[in-house]
């Protein structure tokens, strides 16, 4: 599914959101009949281009457009990675929502079997053991190509070793549909 419409209406409220945060919200919320249904969505920020934040939701439990306004802020606010956005960031940003299908668990008994059935550039991956979970987008496929060095990243990111396998180890994917703004919300020039 690529809705245009529901594409905007996910990236207008990810930035109303940011942007009512920084005292800078600009008109109302968009209405799309979607985002009343529950729905699991990513928001990834850049600023000049660089990663500047991003959170998401692994598994609808909340209205979509809720669950956008809170990716959205947690991204801007609260990832642990980056410090709290600021005013002045927020004209320079960019934003990417990615709206995730359910996850499908890989059954699978070993690492080999898991690779074989990665499908590089297409799911995104859900890592988990003992407690711990990680996640990339399929967006992560194009800085790691390869399925071996993807899941040694992702493994890093649960805060496992690189060897590390183990029979518990469950691992899902997804797929997602990625709307950005330049795509599909091109900033006006200053004169227009």
């Amino acid at each position: 599914m690529h809705d245009e419409a529901l594409g905007r209406a996910l990236l207008t409220t990810a930035r109303w959101a940011i942007g009512a945060e920084l005292g800078r919200a600009v008109g109302g919320l968009p209405e799309h009949d979607s985002l009343r249904a529950q729905g699991a969505t990513f928001v990834t920020l850049f600023r000049l281009g660089e990663l500047r934040g991003c959170i998401g939701t692994l598994k609808a439990h909340r209205p979509l457009g809720v669950d956008v306004q809170a990716n959205a802020l947690a991204a801007a606010f609260h990832d642990p990675r980056f410090p709290a956005l600021e005013a002045p960031e927020f004209d320079d940003l960019s934003v990417e929502v990615s709206l995730l299908s359910p996850a499908e668990r890989l059954r699978s008994i070993d690492e080999a079997e898991v690779l074989a059935c990665l499908r590089p550039g297409v799911d995104g991956v859900i890592l988990e053991y003992a407690g711990r979970r990680a996640t990339f987008l399929p967006q992560v496929w194009a800085s790691l190509p390869e399925p071996r060095d993807f899941i040694v990243e992702l493994k890093r990111k649960a805060g496992m070793r690189d060897d590390f396998w183990s029979a518990a180890v469950n691992v899902f994917r997804y797929d997602v549909t990625k709307w950005t703004e330049r795509e599909l919300l091109p900033l006006e020039t200053p004169h227009e």
